[in-house]
Order: structure tokens, then C-alpha cells, then sequence
């Protein structure tokens, strides 16, 4: 729809149009601003434009109202105002194709991975492990991989974590100490990702990335849905999976050097939750997969509401941005719009600054590169209005969309292969049972050496019974017979 001009991608209109380069898309995005300043039509926008030609989009939909993006759009007088003011032509509402994904099964196709393939790094910031239990941790994936033991699922790790605790003995010469206290941390931080859903999510048939670099039957790229409403009031889970996922897409797709558009696209509602509180290691991973990943043709969009979110390595790999209204009522949000403002090219045809908190909803400061990869002068604009449906769908919409998936059998029933936990109850029932076995051939010798003593004892006892009552006997026999000698005399003498 809004490929225009040599197929550059229309997103806003103020003085002039503002157009974002396909070839320049995967030098990643920014979409920020206020709370209800319109950041989710932006990303809807920039979201169909992609779709539109031809490349795969992922979104992460924290507040659920995406979804809306597989049924048309309706009319309405503001965007009737937006299509007469901006000079749109053949405007037309329509449907996108969507896929939904859920880590936790309820709006969408299930979202899995494997411990395995989430790794010790990921999984120790998720556990919020310190150095030391990070260290264990790692140690047991280590024992794992050395005893061909497959972490699937949250039991696999968990039998796997009891194991390395009772043969820390065993492992220390080879793999290094591992603490009781190391251990029983571990089993805890397990039992509360548990609680969080971590059961559902750590499984098979794990997700295929690749599954969601696809196209429509009309060669629109298929926009990948993942419905977050539930998974974001669980933050680290949330950021953990979206850092696995970007992990995961680096290492799938080789390099592209410079396409003409980008291979997909990956939108990230609530950002800064991505680098929250994390690690300094990680987060260096983490920009380091950022500043990469463009190489690979992959355009990375961060929505937030200030651009002071995120780190500024990650902001200096951003060259489209996208700044809605920014409001400044204490001294900390006065620094923020001066920051925000300072990141553009100025335009001396107005003070960015003051403008930055005078927009209206729907407007924005816009700065793209241009097809020499120079940021462009900042244009104050109005967003285009996206063409399907502005609200979320009913709940038998979305059952309809994903039962209908073709990934739906793929990914719908779980599946329980052996594992470590089969592998290791196996072998601790064995162990169990040599035990056993040991124990009653212990208790065995022990009876018989014990009858044998009763035996031998008694034996003894006897003999030396004997001899007291053949003493006895001959003692009370003489005795008697002095009483008798003495009775019959006493009766004699009487």
C-alpha cells in the first residue's frame, strides 16, 4: 500500500513525505514516546509496510491490541481526516496474514524451548543466579553434554541438578567443586520459574525460528504474533525468551551483506526490559547480537517510551527513529526530552525540544537514512493510518486464526522423549536396586554370622550350664545326702 516512489516505504507526511529506505531498514529502528501518543499505530504502520513487501514480521504484543492485524480495518473520521490531509491514494482496508504464538497455550500456537538450547548463560540470568551458582550451573550443562544427557524440559534439569548434588564428590577432581549451598539455590530459583510458567515453556517440540521467516500465498511476509499479556507481568521470562530469540535468529541466518530489504523484521514492545537489570557479560551479548544481527538482514524496531531506555551502544546502531510526544513535569522527564532532542539532526525550521513536547497523538519527530546511509534532517509529521483493524479481536477470532495455522499440528501437543529425567530415574532405580541387593546380602552375612555366634554362644552357654548344674546337681545330691545321713541319724539318735 504504502510503497511509493521506488519502493521506498512511506510511514509519515508533514512538510514533505518521509519515506524509509528497504535498503537501509535493517540498520534497526526506534519507536518511542509518551504512553497514548500513538506508538502502537507507528509500529502497526511500519509493521504492514513490511508485510506489504515481502518481509517476515515478528511482534511482540504486550498490551494485546495487534491482534487486530489479521481482520480489516473500519472507517472512521480520524483516519477519513488522515487519508484527505495526507493525499492518499487507493486507500483500502485490509487483513494481513497472521500467525499468533503463546509461551503459555492460551492465544496462540505454544512457544517452547529446549533448557539445552537456552543454555547456562541465559538460564542463570533468568534463575537470577550469583556468580558462584552461575559457575555450578554451568558446571552441570558441562556434565550433561559429557554424559550425553538431553535438558529438555524443566525436570530433565532438575533431576539433572539433584545428580551433580549427590555425586559432588565424584565430579570435583575433573569439573571443579560444587557447593550443597550452590545446589539447594539452584533448586529453588527452578521452583519459582515453575510458578511463573516455566513448565510450559521449557519443552518439545521446541520452536523453529525458521518457521517464521514465511509469505502468504499473495508474497506478503506472514506477521509472527506473540501475544505477551500474561508473559510481560513475568518480566525477566520475557526478556530472557526475546534475548534467547534474537541469539537464535543470529545464529540461523548467514550473512547477507547489503540487501535491498531486509530478510525480516522484529518489533520489541517495552524494550528497556531487555536490558533491565542485566549482567554486564549479557549485556554486552546482547549488543553485540544487535550491532551483528543487521548483517544478517534482520531490522530490529524497539518500542519504549523514552530513548533513554536503552543502552547507548544498542542507540548508536538505531538509524530510523520515530519519536512521538514526550512530556516534562519534573526535572528527571526535562532531561529526557533534552537527551531525546539532541539524538536527532536538527532542523532549524523549528526547536526540537519544545516541539518534542507539543506534538499531538498521532505526530512525530521522524529521522531516517537516506540511501547513502546519512540520518536525515528531523521532520515534524503525522503517521500514516494502518489499514487493518486498529482493535484487538474476539478470543474465537484468534482460536479460528491459529487452529487454522498450518504450524498448528506441529507445535500444538507436547512431546516427552527420554531424556535426562528418564535417563537418571533409570539409573538411580538401578542403583537403588544394587543397593538393595547389597543390603540383603549385607543383612544375610550378618544373620548368618550372627546365628553362628547365637550358635557358638549358646554352645557355650550350654556347656558352661552344664557344668553349673552337673556341679549343682552333685552339690544339692551331696548336700541332700548329708541331710539325709543327719535326718536318720537325728531319727536314729531319737
Amino acid at each position: 500500500m504504502y510503497l511509493q516512489d521506488q519502493n521506498k516505504i512511506w510511514v509519515a507526511t508533514g512538510e514533505q513525505r518521509v519515506y524509509i529506505e528497504p535498503a537501509m531498514a535493517n540498520r534497526h529502528g526506534l519507536i518511542a514516546g509518551a504512553t497514548g501518543t500513538g506508538k502502537t499505530v507507528t509500529l502497526k504502520v511500519v509493521a504492514e509496510s513490511f508485510s506489504d513487501m515481502g518481509v517476515p514480521v515478528f511482534i511482540a504484543d504486550i498490551k494485546g491490541d495487534v491482534s487486530g492485524m489479521c481482520v480489516p480495518g473500519a472507517e472512521n473520521k480520524h483516519i477519513h481526516r488522515s487519508i484527505d490531509t495526507m493525499g492518499i491514494e487507493n486507500f483500502t482496508y485490509t487483513g494481513y496474514p497472521v500467525r499468533f504464538f503463546d509461551v503459555y497455550g492460551e492465544k496462540g500456537l505454544p512457544v517452547r524451548t529446549t533448557i539445552s538450547d537456552m543454555g547456562p548463560e541465559l538460564l542463570a540470568r533468568l534463575l537470577n543466579l550469583n556468580d558462584t551458582q552461575s559457575g555450578v550451573l554451568r558446571i552441570i550443562f558441562r556434565i550433561a553434554d559429557d554424559r550425553e544427557l538431553l535438558l529438555l524440559d524443566l525436570k530433565d534439569l532438575r533431576s539433572m541438578v539433584q545428580h551433580v548434588g549427590d555425586h559432588a564428590s565424584e565430579y570435583k577432581l575433573r569439573y571443579g567443586n560444587v557447593s550443597t549451598t550452590s545446589i539447594g539455590a539452584i533448586q529453588r530459583a527452578l521452583l519459582t520459574l515453575e510458578d511463573e510458567g516455566g513448565d510450559l515453556f521449557f519443552g518439545e517440540p521446541a520452536l523453529d525460528i525458521a518457521d517464521w521467516i514465511d509469505w502468504d500465498e499473495d508474497g506478503r511476509g506472514m506477521m509472527n504474533i506473540l501475544e505477551c499479556q500474561t508473559l510481560f507481568q513475568h518480566p525477566l521470562l520475557y526478556s530472557t525468551f526475546l534475548l534467547w530469540m534474537l541469539t537464535e535468529l543470529y545464529e540461523l541466518l548467514p550473512e547477507a551483506g547489503d540487501l535491498d530489504k531486509p530478510k525480516a523484521a522484529f518489533f520489541f514492545d517495552e524494550a528497556h526490559l531487555l536490558f533491565h537489570d542485566a549482567p554486564k557479560a549479557l549485556l554486552e551479548k546482547v549488543e553485540q547480537v544487535v550491532r551483528l544481527i543487521r548483517s544478517k538482514g534482520v531490522s530490529v524496531w524497539f518500542i519504549s517510551q523514552n530513548p533513554s531506555d536503552l543502552p547507548e551502544t544498542v542507540l548508536g546502531q538505531i538509524g530510523n527513529r520515530i519519536q512521538h510526544a514526550l512530556r516534562a513535569y519534573t526535572p528527571n522527564e526535562q532531561r529526557a526530552v533534552r537527551y531525546a532532542a539532541k539524538s536527532f539532526r536538527q532542523n532549524p525550521s523549528f526547536d526540537t525540544e519544545r516541539t518534542l513536547q507539543e506534538l499531538g497523538v498521532g505526530e512525530a519527530l521522524v529521522s531516517v537514512l537516506d540511501p547513502k546511509g546519512i540520518p536525515t534532517v528531523v521532520e515534524r509529521a503525522g503517521i500514516l493510518p494502518p489499514r487493518s483493524s486498529m482493535n484487538a479481536v474476539e478470543d474465537d477470532v484468534l482460536a479460528r486464526v491459529t487452529k487454522g495455522s498450518s504450524l498448528y499440528s506441529k507445535y500444538q501437543k507436547v512431546l516427552d522423549r527420554e531424556s535426562a529425567y528418564e535417563l537418571l530415574t533409570q539409573q538411580q532405580e538401578e542403583e537403588e536396586k544394587e543397593r538393595a541387593k547389597e543390603e540383603k546380602e549385607k543383612a544375610k552375612l550378618a544373620a548368618k554370622k550372627e546365628k553362628e555366634k547365637a550358635k557358638k554362644s549358646t554352645s557355650r552357654k550350654k556347656s558352661t550350664l552344664q557344668k553349673t548344674v552337673d556341679s549343682t546337681v552333685s552339690s544339692i545330691g551331696r548336700e541332700f545326702g548329708r541331710q539325709l545321713v543327719r535326718g536318720l541319724f537325728g531319727t536314729l539318735l531319737r
